[in-house]
């Protein structure tokens, strides 16, 4: 049974070239796929999902993109609340915290913490996210303990290691599902990933439905995962 499902939601602004709309309602229709997916993986008991909601390098978008974007998801947190709630989804917000823009920091704390008992679905947005400035923020970490006698330098090991990621009390996700024609990872859970399964699609993330996730969940219980045995 799959445990952790994780998506790279591309391709917003490519499906609103493709319909003729200004990119910003790509991002709109992109976030009605993000509801969609959220039930989804409710009713197939998956326990958790993780979007890279918004990359380091997004901040090199425009201004009024970028302004949209954290407008957009300043309201969605808002309107969606009573539904975390009612649905017990614990919402977690994963990234450089120290570069969060300030007028979306206390609604992100509020859901946090208003969420942080429920464990039917675990919601993890990954929001000035980059996967090598975690492994650096992780290093840091060790380092200062090290010198500061709390870390035994021989006691560190790829499992101990984990304990200094963002994501240090998620599992590692089984498969990474990334829209919009685009085989890379683009910087996302790169340490997590190392035996993830990859599928890329050829479709545009507000194009994404019930019977393509289907599709990537069937096929993914086909493939045979011995990790490397």
């Amino acid at each position: 049974m799959l445990q952790h499902l994780a998506i790279i939601p591309d391709g917003n602004r490519r499906w609103a070239k493709q319909n003729k709309l200004k990119s910003i309602m790509g991002h709109k229709f992109g976030m009605d796929a993000f509801k969609r997916t959220i039930k989804f993986c409710m009713k197939r008991g998956i326990k958790y999902l993780s979007f890279y909601t918004f990359s380091l390098e997004n901040f090199n978008r425009p201004e009024d993109e970028k302004n949209y974007l954290f407008q957009l998801l300043l309201e969605q947190t808002k309107n969606q609340l009573k539904e975390f709630i009612d649905n017990q989804i614990r919402v977690r917000f994963i990234g450089d915290k120290s570069v969060f823009p300030k007028d979306l920091v206390d609604s992100i704390e509020s859901l946090e913490e208003q969420t942080k008992s429920f464990n039917k679905l675990n919601l993890n947005l990954l929001f000035c996210y980059g996967g090598k400035r975690e492994i650096i923020h992780a290093v840091k970490d060790i380092v200062e303990k090290v010198k500061s006698g709390l870390l035994d330098i021989d006691s560190l090991n790829e499992k101990n290691f984990s304990d200094y990621l963002w994501t240090k009390d998620i599992p590692e996700p089984e498969l990474i599902i990334r829209t919009s024609k685009r085989a890379r990872l683009s910087n996302f859970l790169l340490y997590q990933s190392a035996y993830s399964e990859l599928m890329f699609l050829d479709i545009f993330w507000p194009d994404i439905t019930d019977e393509i996730l289907q599709k990537c969940l069937d096929d993914f219980q086909d493939i045979e995962r011995n990790f490397g045995k």
